[in-house]
């Protein structure tokens, strides 16, 4: 028994202290108990010290990829800077390719039928009956649509042909067609004022436009009065007076539900007195269907021509290219109401029927004298045959 003890001591204290003398005194054991205590997180600190040793390498070497996409960004940044200031200059450049991307969407619809179709190499009769069907739903009209169909089936009936090619054939076809009507609006400076009435339905676009035909007038060193006649809605006078002093024209007003044709008197008689060279009425938004509202509209035209028997002398109707082939409609019924003789189209931008320009053209050959594709003040532009026949067929001008 007295040689196993000293094998048990010499077993626990090698156990708790490796390869630490064992000390032959019974105090050892309070030092053992005390030395494992501080022996124990020693032995567990060299493993751990040993295992961070390996990742803290990758980690020195982290700094050097942040660095290069940091040098990456400021270079595209650098780049992106010099198209910025070259911007405006695209800008510039303005009218035709802010008409094609106005067209867009009228373009998609006509284009992209017409480039469908051709999966055969020659035109026979079926093509040019879906021909004129795609033509038809982009909203140019039966008639426009048939004259088209017919002239390229003689030229080209039987003939390889390819999409472009139709579609170039199409864009000769309806810029002649547009030739006729692509009349700019002439203001006769014997006149003091040229009174010019603008009509159309709600939401038409009218107040905006003759804001941009003011400015326009004043650009050319004319001297402008605007008549705030849409007289129902306050907004509609605020919205011009805005417009108005944006552009330097004193407009004359009344309170909201005046009498419109009684307004209308007035800036006449303004204009007349300081020898104005153009007189442009607003005229509150009218569902053509309305008689009452109708009527009211040629009783502004009756008691304008008390002051002048040919006032107005010149009549625009404002008719939104969104309605698509309801603008028929809308002619007919202001025309019976009020001596239309010119038109202006807006919102071609938002509107995949622009197709309808041209079957109003064919129809009812009213001079088209602007033409709107934004909100923009350079958005009303007069109206040019060719770049909107090949914009429509999404050909470059």
């Amino acid at each position: 028994m007295s040689e196993t003890e000293p094998e048990k001591k010499g077993w626990f204290a090698r156990l708790r202290s490796r390869g630490t003398p064992a000390v032959e005194t019974p105090k050892p054991a309070e030092a053992e108990v005390e030395k494992p205590e501080p022996v124990e997180p020693a032995v567990a600190a060299e493993p751990e010290a040993r295992v961070a040793l390996p990742p803290s390498e990758p980690v020195r070497t982290a700094p050097e990829p942040e660095t290069a996409p940091v040098e990456a960004v400021q270079v595209e940044a650098v780049a992106k800077q010099e198209p910025e200031v070259e911007k405006p200059e695209v800008e510039k450049k303005g009218w035709l390719s802010r008409l094609r991307e106005g067209l867009s969407k009228s373009t998609k619809k006509v284009a992209e039928s017409i480039t469908g179709l051709f999966t055969k190499k020659k035109l026979d009769q079926q093509t040019l009956d879906d021909l004129e069907d795609a033509l038809i739903q982009a909203d140019l009209g039966v008639a426009v649509a048939s004259r088209l169909v017919a002239k390229l089936g003689k030229e080209r009936f039987g003939k390889e042909v390819t999409d472009e090619e139709v579609r170039a054939a199409f864009a000769d076809d309806i810029a002649e067609i547009l030739q006729p009507v692509a009349i700019p609006l002439s203001i006769d400076a014997a006149r003091k004022p040229h009174v010019i009435l603008v009509i159309g339905v709600n939401g038409s676009g009218k107040t905006t436009t003759i804001a941009k035909l003011a400015g326009l007038y004043k650009g050319e060193g004319r001297s402008v009065i605007l008549a705030a006649g849409d007289t129902f809605r306050a907004a509609a006078v605020e919205q011009l007076k805005v417009w108005g002093d944006r552009a330097g024209v004193p407009v004359v007003s009344k309170p909201t539900g005046a009498d419109a044709a009684g307004l209308a008197y007035e800036a006449l008689e303004r204009a007349r007195a300081e020898k104005t060279d153009v007189l442009l009425i607003d005229t509150a938004g009218r569902l053509h269907n309305k008689t009452n509202l109708m009527e009211e509209l040629a009783k502004i035209v009756r008691v304008i021509r008390k002051l002048d028997p040919e006032a107005p002398h010149s009549c625009l109707l404002v008719l939104d290219a969104t309605t698509g082939q309801n603008a028929h409609a809308q002619v007919e019924t202001f025309k019976s109401m009020s001596p239309v003789d010119a038109l202006v189209v807006t919102k071609l931008d938002g509107s995949a029927k622009g197709g309808v320009l041209v079957a109003l053209a064919e129809k009812f050959k009213l001079p088209v004298v602007a033409i709107g594709v934004g909100e923009g003040i350079d958005d009303l532009r007069p109206f040019e045959a060719r770049a909107f026949a090949r914009g429509l067929m999404g050909l470059p001008a």
